[in-house]
Protein backbone atom coordinates (compact mmCIF):
# COMPACT_ATOMS: atom_id res chain seq x y z
CA UNK A 1 0.00 0.00 0.00
CA UNK A 2 1.07 3.64 -1.25
CA UNK A 3 0.82 6.47 1.63
CA UNK A 4 -2.74 7.91 -0.61
CA UNK A 5 -3.73 4.48 0.46
CA UNK A 6 -3.02 3.84 3.31
CA UNK A 7 -4.84 7.94 4.21
CA UNK A 8 -7.73 6.34 2.56
CA UNK A 9 -7.60 3.11 4.78
CA UNK A 10 -7.60 5.55 7.71
CA UNK A 11 -10.09 7.47 6.49
CA UNK A 12 -12.76 4.39 5.78
CA UNK A 13 -11.24 3.24 9.37
CA UNK A 14 -13.08 6.60 11.04
CA UNK A 15 -15.99 6.78 8.99
CA UNK A 16 -16.71 2.61 9.92
CA UNK A 17 -16.26 3.53 13.55
CA UNK A 18 -19.23 6.04 12.95
CA UNK A 19 -20.88 3.43 11.53
CA UNK A 20 -20.91 1.35 14.29
CA UNK A 21 -21.50 3.44 16.50
CA UNK A 22 -24.62 4.81 14.72
CA UNK A 23 -25.77 1.38 14.52
CA UNK A 24 -25.57 1.15 18.69
CA UNK A 25 -26.98 4.17 19.38
CA UNK A 26 -30.06 2.96 17.07
CA UNK A 27 -30.03 -0.10 18.69
CA UNK A 28 -29.86 1.61 22.14
CA UNK A 29 -33.08 3.50 21.11
CA UNK A 30 -35.04 0.69 20.19
CA UNK A 31 -33.91 -1.40 23.04
CA UNK A 32 -34.67 1.58 25.23
CA UNK A 33 -38.10 2.11 24.00
CA UNK A 34 -38.77 -1.81 23.74
CA UNK A 35 -37.45 -1.95 27.35
CA UNK A 36 -35.59 -5.20 25.60
CA UNK A 37 -31.58 -4.93 25.56
CA UNK A 38 -31.38 -7.93 23.29
CA UNK A 39 -32.09 -5.92 20.81
CA UNK A 40 -28.53 -5.95 20.62
CA UNK A 41 -28.18 -8.71 19.34
CA UNK A 42 -29.87 -8.42 16.27
CA UNK A 43 -27.87 -5.44 15.95
CA UNK A 44 -24.43 -7.16 16.30
CA UNK A 45 -24.67 -8.82 12.67
CA UNK A 46 -26.22 -5.98 10.83
CA UNK A 47 -23.02 -3.54 12.62
CA UNK A 48 -20.72 -5.58 10.27
CA UNK A 49 -23.08 -5.54 7.18
CA UNK A 50 -22.56 -2.01 7.38
CA UNK A 51 -19.13 -1.41 7.97
CA UNK A 52 -18.38 -4.17 4.41
CA UNK A 53 -20.89 -2.46 2.55
CA UNK A 54 -19.60 1.18 3.88
CA UNK A 55 -15.94 -0.03 3.16
CA UNK A 56 -17.14 -1.15 -0.42
CA UNK A 57 -18.06 2.00 -1.51
CA UNK A 58 -14.91 4.15 -0.17
CA UNK A 59 -12.77 1.85 -0.75
CA UNK A 60 -13.68 2.33 -4.87
CA UNK A 61 -10.57 2.54 -7.03
CA UNK A 62 -8.04 1.28 -4.50
CA UNK A 63 -8.66 -2.55 -3.74
CA UNK A 64 -8.72 -5.48 -6.31
CA UNK A 65 -12.67 -5.50 -7.67
CA UNK A 66 -13.05 -9.31 -6.85
CA UNK A 67 -11.30 -9.44 -2.82
CA UNK A 68 -13.85 -6.20 -2.49
CA UNK A 69 -17.07 -7.73 -3.50
CA UNK A 70 -15.97 -11.48 -2.43
CA UNK A 71 -15.31 -10.09 1.22
CA UNK A 72 -17.69 -7.65 1.59
CA UNK A 73 -20.37 -10.29 0.25
CA UNK A 74 -19.20 -12.62 2.72
CA UNK A 75 -19.82 -10.12 5.62
CA UNK A 76 -22.81 -9.22 4.71
CA UNK A 77 -24.52 -12.50 4.09
CA UNK A 78 -23.26 -13.60 7.43
CA UNK A 79 -24.09 -10.69 9.22
CA UNK A 80 -28.06 -10.45 7.59
CA UNK A 81 -28.33 -14.76 8.44
CA UNK A 82 -27.24 -14.15 11.97
CA UNK A 83 -29.66 -11.11 12.46
CA UNK A 84 -32.56 -12.46 10.79
CA UNK A 85 -31.71 -15.75 13.43
CA UNK A 86 -31.28 -13.68 16.51
CA UNK A 87 -34.17 -11.77 15.39
CA UNK A 88 -37.07 -14.95 15.06
CA UNK A 89 -35.16 -17.06 17.80
CA UNK A 90 -36.20 -13.86 20.13
CA UNK A 91 -39.68 -12.84 19.03
CA UNK A 92 -42.07 -13.29 21.75
CA UNK A 93 -39.44 -13.22 24.43
CA UNK A 94 -38.97 -11.34 26.91
CA UNK A 95 -35.29 -9.78 28.11
CA UNK A 96 -32.31 -12.13 27.98
CA UNK A 97 -31.31 -13.14 31.29
CA UNK A 98 -27.65 -11.82 30.48
CA UNK A 99 -28.63 -8.39 30.17
CA UNK A 100 -31.02 -8.50 33.49
CA UNK A 101 -27.89 -9.70 34.89
CA UNK A 102 -25.33 -7.11 34.06
CA UNK A 103 -27.64 -3.85 34.50
CA UNK A 104 -28.76 -5.30 38.21
CA UNK A 105 -25.37 -4.81 38.73
CA UNK A 106 -25.19 -0.92 37.43
CA UNK A 107 -23.85 1.44 39.85
CA UNK A 108 -26.24 4.65 38.92
CA UNK A 109 -28.99 4.88 36.25
CA UNK A 110 -29.42 1.90 34.43
CA UNK A 111 -30.24 3.25 30.84
CA UNK A 112 -26.93 5.10 30.73
CA UNK A 113 -24.96 2.04 32.24
CA UNK A 114 -26.75 -0.07 29.35
CA UNK A 115 -25.20 2.49 26.68
CA UNK A 116 -22.11 2.49 27.94
CA UNK A 117 -21.58 -1.63 28.61
CA UNK A 118 -23.94 -3.06 26.34
CA UNK A 119 -24.01 -0.95 23.24
CA UNK A 120 -21.57 1.13 23.07
CA UNK A 121 -19.01 -1.39 23.96
CA UNK A 122 -20.11 -3.91 21.75
CA UNK A 123 -20.51 -1.27 18.46
CA UNK A 124 -16.15 -0.89 19.52
CA UNK A 125 -15.70 -4.52 19.17
CA UNK A 126 -17.76 -4.61 15.92
CA UNK A 127 -15.26 -2.19 14.57
CA UNK A 128 -12.71 -4.04 15.79
CA UNK A 129 -13.71 -7.38 14.54
CA UNK A 130 -13.70 -6.08 11.48
CA UNK A 131 -10.41 -4.76 10.56
CA UNK A 132 -9.87 -7.69 8.55
CA UNK A 133 -12.01 -7.07 6.01
CA UNK A 134 -11.31 -2.91 5.83
CA UNK A 135 -7.98 -3.70 4.81
CA UNK A 136 -9.04 -6.82 2.09
CA UNK A 137 -10.87 -3.68 0.45
CA UNK A 138 -8.31 -1.59 0.39
CA UNK A 139 -5.83 -4.78 -1.07
CA UNK A 140 -5.30 -3.78 -4.51
CA UNK A 141 -2.76 -7.32 -5.44
CA UNK A 142 -3.79 -9.75 -7.41
CA UNK A 143 -6.27 -12.52 -6.13
CA UNK A 144 -3.97 -15.21 -5.04
CA UNK A 145 -4.38 -18.68 -2.96
CA UNK A 146 -4.81 -16.60 0.48
CA UNK A 147 -8.39 -15.26 -0.97
CA UNK A 148 -9.69 -19.27 -2.06
CA UNK A 149 -8.06 -20.24 1.49
CA UNK A 150 -9.96 -18.04 3.53
CA UNK A 151 -13.30 -18.30 1.23
CA UNK A 152 -13.05 -21.95 1.77
CA UNK A 153 -12.81 -21.69 5.42
CA UNK A 154 -15.43 -18.71 5.68
CA UNK A 155 -17.63 -21.39 3.74
CA UNK A 156 -17.21 -24.22 6.30
CA UNK A 157 -18.07 -21.55 9.14
CA UNK A 158 -21.02 -20.30 7.48
CA UNK A 159 -22.49 -23.97 6.91
CA UNK A 160 -21.31 -25.10 10.32
CA UNK A 161 -23.24 -21.94 11.76
CA UNK A 162 -26.55 -22.03 9.91
CA UNK A 163 -26.76 -26.10 9.73
CA UNK A 164 -26.49 -26.12 13.40
CA UNK A 165 -28.48 -22.94 14.04
CA UNK A 166 -31.46 -24.41 11.60
CA UNK A 167 -31.12 -28.25 13.84
CA UNK A 168 -31.23 -26.60 17.08
CA UNK A 169 -34.92 -24.34 16.11
CA UNK A 170 -35.82 -27.61 14.66
CA UNK A 171 -35.33 -29.15 18.17
CA UNK A 172 -36.83 -26.32 19.91
CA UNK A 173 -40.12 -26.39 17.74
CA UNK A 174 -41.28 -29.42 19.16
CA UNK A 175 -42.64 -29.21 22.56
CA UNK A 176 -41.92 -32.80 23.29
CA UNK A 177 -38.02 -32.03 23.19
CA UNK A 178 -39.04 -29.01 26.02
CA UNK A 179 -36.38 -29.43 29.03
CA UNK A 180 -34.31 -32.08 27.08
CA UNK A 181 -30.94 -31.49 25.18
CA UNK A 182 -30.01 -31.90 21.65
CA UNK A 183 -27.32 -34.12 21.04
CA UNK A 184 -27.51 -35.60 17.69
CA UNK A 185 -26.11 -33.61 14.13
CA UNK A 186 -23.81 -31.34 14.45
CA UNK A 187 -24.45 -30.97 18.32
CA UNK A 188 -23.45 -34.38 18.73
CA UNK A 189 -19.55 -33.66 18.14
CA UNK A 190 -19.89 -30.01 19.36
CA UNK A 191 -21.96 -28.07 22.30
CA UNK A 192 -21.45 -25.32 20.49
CA UNK A 193 -21.31 -25.86 16.51
CA UNK A 194 -22.78 -22.78 15.89
CA UNK A 195 -20.08 -20.89 17.87
CA UNK A 196 -17.50 -22.98 15.90
CA UNK A 197 -18.73 -21.82 12.78
CA UNK A 198 -18.89 -18.04 13.50
CA UNK A 199 -14.90 -18.24 14.63
CA UNK A 200 -14.15 -20.20 11.29
CA UNK A 201 -16.09 -17.44 9.58
CA UNK A 202 -13.89 -14.58 10.85
CA UNK A 203 -10.83 -16.81 10.66
CA UNK A 204 -11.76 -17.58 7.07
CA UNK A 205 -12.54 -13.50 6.65
CA UNK A 206 -8.92 -12.83 7.69
CA UNK A 207 -7.42 -15.16 5.72
CA UNK A 208 -8.80 -13.15 2.75
CA UNK A 209 -6.88 -10.15 4.15
CA UNK A 210 -4.04 -11.85 5.10
CA UNK A 211 -1.98 -11.96 1.72
CA UNK A 212 -0.03 -8.45 2.74
CA UNK A 213 1.22 -7.06 5.69
CA UNK A 214 -1.40 -4.73 6.54
CA UNK A 215 -3.77 -7.73 6.48
CA UNK A 216 -1.23 -10.53 8.10
CA UNK A 217 -1.39 -7.56 10.99
CA UNK A 218 -5.26 -8.16 11.98
CA UNK A 219 -4.96 -11.43 13.07
CA UNK A 220 -6.15 -9.88 16.63
CA UNK A 221 -9.67 -9.74 15.11
CA UNK A 222 -9.96 -13.15 14.42
CA UNK A 223 -8.51 -14.17 17.85
CA UNK A 224 -10.71 -11.38 19.88
CA UNK A 225 -13.89 -13.59 18.21
CA UNK A 226 -12.96 -16.70 19.24
CA UNK A 227 -12.10 -15.54 22.46
CA UNK A 228 -15.48 -14.28 23.19
CA UNK A 229 -17.25 -17.44 22.05
CA UNK A 230 -14.89 -20.31 23.50
CA UNK A 231 -13.60 -18.47 26.75
CA UNK A 232 -15.72 -15.03 27.67
CA UNK A 233 -19.61 -14.79 27.04
CA UNK A 234 -20.48 -17.70 24.48
CA UNK A 235 -19.78 -21.04 25.70
CA UNK A 236 -19.20 -20.64 29.50
CA UNK A 237 -22.46 -18.75 29.72
CA UNK A 238 -24.75 -20.93 27.56
CA UNK A 239 -22.85 -23.69 29.13
CA UNK A 240 -23.70 -21.96 32.64
CA UNK A 241 -27.42 -21.50 31.72
CA UNK A 242 -27.99 -25.27 30.69
CA UNK A 243 -26.54 -26.71 33.40
CA UNK A 244 -29.22 -24.67 35.34
CA UNK A 245 -31.96 -25.76 33.12
CA UNK A 246 -31.51 -29.22 31.27
CA UNK A 247 -31.01 -32.48 33.69
CA UNK A 248 -29.08 -33.97 31.36
CA UNK A 249 -26.53 -31.41 30.42
CA UNK A 250 -23.84 -32.16 32.83
CA UNK A 251 -23.34 -36.00 31.17
CA UNK A 252 -24.01 -33.75 27.61
CA UNK A 253 -20.83 -31.69 28.76
CA UNK A 254 -19.00 -34.88 29.59
CA UNK A 255 -19.27 -36.56 26.37
CA UNK A 256 -18.99 -33.71 23.98
CA UNK A 257 -16.37 -31.62 23.05
CA UNK A 258 -16.57 -28.42 24.11
CA UNK A 259 -16.22 -26.05 20.99
CA UNK A 260 -14.02 -27.64 17.97
CA UNK A 261 -15.73 -30.96 16.59
CA UNK A 262 -14.81 -34.26 17.63
CA UNK A 263 -16.05 -37.68 17.76
CA UNK A 264 -18.20 -37.77 21.21
CA UNK A 265 -16.49 -39.58 24.10
CA UNK A 266 -17.91 -42.73 25.70
CA UNK A 267 -20.18 -41.62 28.85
Amino acid sequence: MNHTVWQALAVNAAVCLAVALTVGVIAFAVGTARQRHRVVDVAWGLGFAAIAVTGLYLSEGHGDPVRRWVVTAATVVWGIRLAVHIGWRSRGHGEDPRYERLLAKAPGDRTWYALRMVYLLQAGLIWFISLPVQVAQYDASDVDGWLYAGAAVWLVGFGFEAVSDHQLARFRSDPANRGRVLDSGLWRYSRHPNYFGDACVWWGLFLIAAGGLPGAATVLSPLVMTYFLAAKTGRPLMDAHMSRTRPGYADYIRRTSGFIPLPPRRS
